[in-house]
């Protein structure tokens, strides 16, 4: 009977597999479509700034993605019909960067340009354009990106200063007279220069600076005061974000706005907030890297600008927000007196997210097709940063993709991740899950993680039960054969003992009539 059963069994999983076969159900099938993801930056997203008749490097870096690149060419994309669009020197424009290959998931940072600014270009943001082109699993593609460079005029010449020249004529007394009359308006003219005019005493609004002090007003004013103005018209961070525990450049941009006084010996100082939760740790939160805060500058010229430079670092422990600086401003007139001023900078400061995941626990390690498995894992916020919107996604080719949002997370707090996963298609092993894990910064910049797990599919109980003999169906809605078989045993050992009970209880019977028979002819004997 069982070599029955395994025979009929195995018929049923041949004829099951002939029929999938024929259908096209359950077999794999190969993919054919190619990725092509090409990440194209500027090297720390730095724009990068071109100063007059100075060759200035363009740095950038190509990360491929998705299916590996070859044949892989940077250049120029340069319209001939308006060239003139283009900010630098025409000898540059057929520079050709080319690279042999660039596999998955690799990066190439080598790449750069060279670029000298024409002589007619101004002072302003210019946006150039490259083209990248390659070939993929054969076939060739191609992608236009725009980067943003600042470029800057060409500087107003300077008069140079020419020796005193003499010349001995003859005049007249009237030409004398010209002469001197001539002497002396040029003399009034100088003493005009010298003056400044007075200041309304009021401050300047200049978005992230502010000024405040140095006496009287500007020229603009309209008054007889003689304090000449120095303001903070912006500044510049390099690199352009700043993070908690690195080196920064902080470039400040000046303007004299006195139109005809040139200010000099100029002495700046800038004071840093103190940050700290106890006196131990307490410093102000940003430091000179190198040298000291304070920065010495020549002069400024009438209704001229000029920058300054510091390098600083900022402390490690800062939280993620803008922190207000005092740059105070300490400088001569033309007559020698002394002016003090004071202008206000804000510096953003960022904190690099920080977070770590528990190991995955998974109930039960291995469902069936249409089952449920519920994966947890705990997400630790070791930053200072708070993360906004947390969502994890769970996506694989033997599960339904899963969706879950765990919200916003705080510093030094833990968020649970809790999901439901059905399986959608059996496998061969366990195989990997992958759950991306995305969340937002204060400005609304999204990241995300990446973490695998590993999940076994099988086949479900019903697709299972499909695949059982005829024989095992028949005998188990229709006769019930095993109890019949089980009775008639027990009838048949029944039988068999009442037979045997028969037997002996017969030869019982014959053995007392031959001792009778026996005791009877015994006893005739006697009598005789």
């Amino acid at each position: 009977m069982s070599r029955w059963k395994e025979f009929m069994r195995g018929t049923a999983a041949v004829l099951a597999a002939v029929v999938l076969a024929g259908t096209g159900i359950g077999m794999p099938v190969k993919a054919t479509e190619v990725t092509s993801d090409i990440e194209w930056k500027i090297v720390d997203n730095e724009v990068p700034e071109f100063t007059y008749q100075k060759s200035q490097d363009i740095k950038m870096f190509i990360k491929n993605n998705g299916d590996e690149i070859s044949n892989v060419k940077i250049e120029p994309e340069i319209d001939d019909e308006n060239i003139s669009k283009w900010p630098f020197k025409k000898d540059n424009q057929d520079d050709v960067y080319e690279i042999e290959r660039i596999a998955k998931n690799d990066k190439n940072e080598s790449i750069k340009f060279s670029f000298t600014e024409r002589d007619n270009i101004g002072t302003d943001n210019q946006k150039i354009y490259f083209k990248c082109s390659y070939t993929i699993n054969g076939a060739k593609e191609s992608i236009v990106k725009g980067f943003w460079v600042k470029t800057t005029a060409k500087p107003d010449e300077k008069k140079e200063d020419k020796p005193l020249e003499v010349h001995i004529t003859d005049k007249t007394p009237k030409d004398k007279d010209d002469a001197n009359k001539e002497d002396d308006k040029k003399e009034e003219e100088k003493k005009e220069d010298e003056e400044i005019p007075t200041d309304d005493g009021g401050g300047i609004d200049n978005g992230d600076a502010s000024y405040s002090g140095g006496g009287g007003g500007g020229d603009d004013g309209g008054g007889d005061g003689s304090v000449p103005r120095v303001i903070v018209t912006g500044f510049d961070t390099k690199p352009k974000e700043v993070k908690a525990g690195t080196d920064f450049s902080l470039t400040v941009h000046l303007k004299n706005t006195s139109k005809k006084t040139k200010v000099k010996n100029m002495l700046f100082d800038l004071n840093a907030p103190e940050e700290g939760s106890d006196e131990q740790t307490t410093a102000p939160a940003f430091l000179p890297s190198s040298g000291s805060s304070t920065v010495y500058l020549d002069g400024i010229s009438a209704n001229g600008t000029a920058d300054i430079t510091m390098k600083l670092n900022a402390k490690s422990d800062l939280l993620q927000k803008p922190y207000s600086v005092e740059l105070s401003m300490k400088y001569e007139d033309s007559s020698g007196s002394a002016v003090e001023a004071a202008s206000s900078l804000s510096v953003p400061v960022k904190q690099d997210a920080r977070f770590e995941f528990s190991d995955f626990e998974i109930n039960p390690e291995s469902v069936a097709v249409g089952d449920e498995a519920n994966v947890m894992c705990s997400l630790y916020n070791l930053g200072r940063t708070k993360l906004y919107n947390v969502k994890a996604i769970f996506e694989g080719n033997s599960i339904e993709r899963e969706e879950i949002f765990v919200g916003n997370v705080e510093s030094g707090a833990t968020a649970s991740i809790d999901a439901m996963l059905k399986g959608a298609q059996a496998t061969a092993g366990p195989e990997p899950i992958t759950m991306t894990m995305s969340y937002e910064d204060e400005e609304g910049e999204e990241t995300s993680e990446k973490k695998e797990l590993m999940l076994e599919v099988a086949e479900s109980v019903d697709e299972g039960m499909e695949t059982e003999s005829p024989m095992e169906e028949e005998s188990s809605g229709g006769f019930p054969i095993i109890p019949v078989v089980i009775v008639i045993g027990v009838i048949g050992m029944a039988s068999a003992a009442i037979i045997l009970i028969k037997e002996r209880k017969k030869r019982m019977r014959k053995s007392e009539e031959e001792d009778f028979l026996y005791e009877l002819d015994g006893s005739s004997e006697d009598e005789q």
